[in-house]
């Protein structure tokens, strides 16, 4: 189920969960992955990396895939094109994520169609920062 225009549900999810998987997450400074998942840890979220090409990011340890990760993740924030979408879904669900998000510019059909029919909250097309800066301040 899409919850991007769900205001209510978008901050319940923000507000009640503490570890964030960013998959495809850069290593390079500039890269909007990088500077999303350093503000996320700023903010007080437990973030993981997942990159099957790093081992680690600025001296902490890289996930290869999500199952990888040693604790439940409770949103998986995804930064690959919309075509890897369906299967980034699939594994969130295999994990027992809370929701996934989709970055400005990926969406899927199939990924959104495969979420509701697991009754995984997904959101796609919207920056996780702008969002939470717009609803929480």
């Amino acid at each position: 189920m899409d919850i991007r225009h769900d205001e209510k549900a978008i901050r319940d999810l923000l507000t009640t969960s503490r570890v964030v998987a960013v998959v495809g997450h850069s290593d390079k400074p500039h890269r909007p992955s990088y500077q999303i998942a350093r503000y996320l840890r700023r903010i007080g979220y437990k973030v993981y990396a997942v990159n099957p090409e790093l081992s680690e990011i600025d001296g902490e340890k890289c996930y290869a895939t999500l199952k990888d990760i040693p604790e439940k993740v409770d949103i998986v924030d995804v930064f690959r094109r919309s075509e890897f979408l369906p299967e980034i879904v699939n594994e969130a669900i295999a994990v027992g994520a809370r929701a996934v998000w989709a970055q400005f510019g990926i969406r899927s059909s199939e990924a959104a169609r495969r979420a509701e029919d697991a009754h995984l909250p997904i959101v796609m097309d919207a920056c996780i920062k702008v969002e939470r800066n717009r609803l929480m301040g």
